[in-house]
């Protein structure tokens, strides 16, 4: 559904902004770019089992679908179909 899908990106954008900014801050201090890596890489891992499998807090507002309608009349065969003519220009 399309609010499981925006709930998905919003987790997603938020938790690699947040490790983001954590990797920034813990690479700053420690003076290892190294770090700073590590944090938004364990962040991206993060957001992807959180926001990648289909868990059940995406799927609360499933899509209507219409019903199936049945064929009233019988398909025509491709040969029974008379081809299409273009006008002469």
């Amino acid at each position: 559904d399309y609010k499981g899908q925006k709930l998905a990106e919003q987790i997603f954008q938020g938790i690699i902004l947040v490790s983001a900014i954590i990797g920034f801050v813990c690479g700053y201090i420690t003076e290892q770019f190294g770090w700073t890596v590590y944090v938004v890489m364990a962040g991206f891992a993060l957001s992807c089992l959180l926001t990648l499998p289909p868990w059940p807090m995406y799927r609360r507002n499933p899509l209507r679908w219409l019903p199936v309608q049945e064929a009233g009349t019988e398909e025509k065969k491709p040969a029974d179909r008379k081809p299409k003519r273009h006008p002469k220009s």
